[in-house]
């Protein structure tokens, strides 16, 4: 018999495409989205890209009657559903917290109720702050951080008692939370809300730790999102990226498809009960390079990227993951490299409009105080 899964954020970025994945491997498909004018426009309709055989319920998370409804007849639950962004999360303090803290409340005080033979959250990458570092003897560093008075002397590497400057280390999912924003914060607890009830109640439960998703259908008038995205915004409005600091920190990129095959195996694992994985592509590269990959792809090259050496409160300098855990335990590994991805991303772009809010955010920023 095929398993009914929900899928909260369904409709939105990550959420669709674990659909389709989901689909394709026999599953039924229910998605419970509030279609907020931030990921889908001022029309907030079903978007095209959603296959037909998905069962969409408008409503939100945060309403324990549509949660309580959209649970009946499930197998397992994603919960996926969630306000992003780091720098917006810095003032929409009650928003963030309501939706992502609260919203989960209310999904696991259903659940309680009614189990579901498993649950899998997304987390976040932010929550580790700044990554690990290695030093010159080879020695690993966790918890450094950056002064303000460092920052704005424009000094945006981190260093070891001596000075000297640290090596960037692939994280794995064993390094202590960090949480510099309240996003962060609010990710971290619905990964330990989820896993602290699914324990109470014997629902097998999953948390799997994104770091920086890409592909198709990701909003791009959303200046909240993914920094591909943003970047994809500002070029096709033929505007120049904006990159904080120097350009030159470190991320990891990876593939939706990557994300959503994961997400799967997550599911289909009974090794990753009650456990947390990093899911990423387990390579680095700098922001710099990756603008350069995308103007280059999109024939921009002649729109040069606006490095404004400035810090964004709640930025960490280097983050990339160790996937080893998740190819152990779930049999993961990332099939569609950064090439790929974005010759896939850009062929999708040909067809989409962009509304570049990024003056605005950048603007909403600078008059709280959070750039420096």
């Amino acid at each position: 018999m095929n398993k009914n899964v929900l899928i909260t954020g369904g409709a939105g970025f990550i959420g669709s495409h674990l659909a389709d994945e989901l689909l394709e491997n026999g599953y039924n498909v229910r998605v419970l989205d509030n279609m907020s004018e931030q990921v889908h426009g001022k029309q907030c309709k079903r978007p095209q890209y959603l296959n037909s055989a998905i069962e969409l319920i408008k409503g939100d998370v945060r309403d324990p009657k549509k949660v309580q409804e959209v649970l009946k007849g499930m197998d397992a639950v994603y919960h996926y559903a969630a306000m992003v962004g780091v720098g917006q999360s810095m003032y929409e303090i009650k928003e963030y917290t309501e939706v992502n803290n609260l919203g989960t409340a209310v999904l696991l005080e259903a659940l309680s109720k009614n189990p579901v033979e498993k649950l899998v959250v997304a987390s976040s990458m932010s929550i580790y702050g700044e990554g690990l570092y290695r030093d010159n003897n080879n020695t690993i560093k966790a918890g450094v951080e950056r002064s303000l008075r460092q920052l704005k002397a424009g000094d945006w590497e981190m260093h070891d008692e001596a000075g000297n400057i640290l090596n960037p280390y692939p994280t794995p999912e064993t390094k202590t939370p960090s949480l510099s924003s309240v996003y962060a914060l609010s990710k971290y607890d619905q990964e330990r809300l989820c896993l602290m009830i699914g324990k109470a109640y014997n629902i097998p439960t999953v948390a799997l730790r994104f770091f920086n998703v890409y592909g198709t259908r990701q909003s791009l008038s959303n200046p909240y999102t993914g920094v591909l995205a943003i970047f994809a915004s500002r070029l096709l409005n033929d505007n120049p990226v904006l990159i904080f600091e120097d350009g030159n920190q470190k991320r990891d990129f990876v593939s939706v498809l990557d994300i959503a095959r994961a997400s799967r195996l997550a599911m289909e694992s009974p090794g990753a009960n009650n456990e947390v994985f990093n899911i990423g592509s387990g390579n680095a590269y700098t922001i710099n390079e990756i603008a350069g990959k995308l103007s280059e792809i999109l024939n921009k090259e002649d729109i040069i990227p606006e490095i404004c050496g400035k810090y964004r409160v709640g930025d960490i300098r280097h983050c990339f993951s160790d996937i080893s855990k998740a190819k152990q335990i779930l049999g993961y590994e990332p099939e569609v490299s950064l090439e790929q991805g974005l010759i896939e991303l850009a062929e999708w772009l040909e067809g989409q409009t962009a509304d570049d809010k990024v003056t605005m955010a950048r603007h909403e920023l600078a008059v709280r105080g959070l750039t420096v």
